[in-house]
């Protein structure tokens, strides 16, 4: 696992997604401005977590499959469902 590269491109998605960004949300008084949920990723020497899940480790191969869409440059393909209209 390249850990540098993974970092690198989790900083080039999140401008993609939107980071440093605030979005117009309308309410019934008006409007405010709304940021962008972050999605928490952590990195540990065996595994990760994500959405404060539960812990996975590397050997997983739905972990593998995320990390490996990262390193891809990629959002990883299983948030395809919790964000259907894109993150």
């Amino acid at each position: 696992i390249d850990f540098d590269l993974i970092l690198e491109n989790v900083k080039d998605l999140n401008v993609l997604a939107g980071e440093g960004t605030s979005q117009i949300e309308h309410t019934p008084g008006g409007a405010r401005l709304r940021r962008p949920e972050p999605l928490p990723l952590t990195l540990y020497q065996n595994g990760i977590v994500m959405f404060n899940g539960p812990f996975r480790p590397y050997e997983d191969p739905s972990t593998q499959q995320c990390l490996q869409d990262i390193m891809d440059g990629y959002f990883p393909s299983e948030l395809q469902m919790r964000y259907p209209d894109g993150v």
